[in-house]
């Protein structure tokens, strides 16, 4: 089998089968998708086909064996895709999200969901005060301005209470975990870190990862929810393209 490089797991892959290995008492993530794979959206993901713990050389080891399709990924930030086949991946991307927006997960799907993750987002205006504040007073240096500490606690001071947890979302959906044949999406990868969470946590990754395409993806987004553009960009923290400068006229 064939290695592949990853940050959080041994990966190697055969021409049938993508297996993933990991130390048991490293992350409990993969424990997390191997759950939720029979009970997600039927097409969504590559099939599960094995998976169980195993020791090795005195380690215990967590392993899961998923079928290979005979595909590739966009990678993150879409680089070699042409604008084209971008716009077409991007509102099937969409679609598919949409999709598990809308799933309702069979009780043992939601209680996996519901279970505490250390996702590194947003969790509520206590916690991320009290984030700003350490920040701060890490700054003994004043490498940061002032007045750019001054507006992260404004932005925490004003933010909701808590962080929404209202559908499905699969928040890890960069290009990189999505796999395309041709200018077709065929399935999402990696549901390590699903969770119950709201719309924007999936759009931000769709849309940051985009790289070039960024604005394709985020129109395609507002096509396909009827979300509007400006919110949409709040939310992802997309600003406005702007047109270059205009070069003055050099005198002769």
């Amino acid at each position: 089998m064939e290695g592949l490089k990853s940050i959080s797991h041994c990966v190697y892959m055969s021409a049938d089968i993508v297996v993933k290995i990991i130390d048991v008492d490293h992350h409990s993530r993969l424990d997390r998708a191997i759950a939720l794979a029979p009970h997600l959206p039927i097409g969504l993901t590559s099939p599960l086909l094995a998976s169980g713990f195993y020791q090795l050389g005195g380690r215990d080891l967590r392993y899961a064996s998923y079928a290979r399709m005979a595909v590739s990924t966009p990678r993150m930030g879409m680089s070699g895709v042409d604008p084209v086949t971008a716009r077409l991946l991007a509102e099937q991307a969409v679609r598919w999200l949409n999709e598990l927006h809308g799933w309702t997960p069979a009780d043992a799907a939601e209680q996996t969901l519901r279970e505490p993750l250390d996702h590194g987002g947003f969790v509520g205006r206590a916690e991320l005060i009290a984030q700003v504040e350490h920040f701060a007073a890490l700054n003994r240096e004043r490498i940061v301005p002032h007045k750019l500490l001054d507006g992260l606690a404004a932005i925490a001071e004003r933010a909701p209470s808590r962080a929404r947890a209202v559908v499905p979302v699969h928040a890890d959906c960069h290009w990189g975990n999505w796999l395309a044949h041709d200018q077709s999406v065929t399935a999402l990868l990696d549901f390590e870190w699903a969770r119950f969470g709201e719309l924007a946590d999936d759009w931000f990754f769709l849309t940051r990862f985009s790289g070039p395409h960024k604005e394709t993806t985020l129109n395609a987004i507002v096509q396909a929810t009827a979300t509007p553009s400006d919110t949409l960009r709040a939310e992802c923290g997309v600003s406005r393209s702007r047109p270059p400068h205009p070069r003055p006229l050099q005198r002769t």
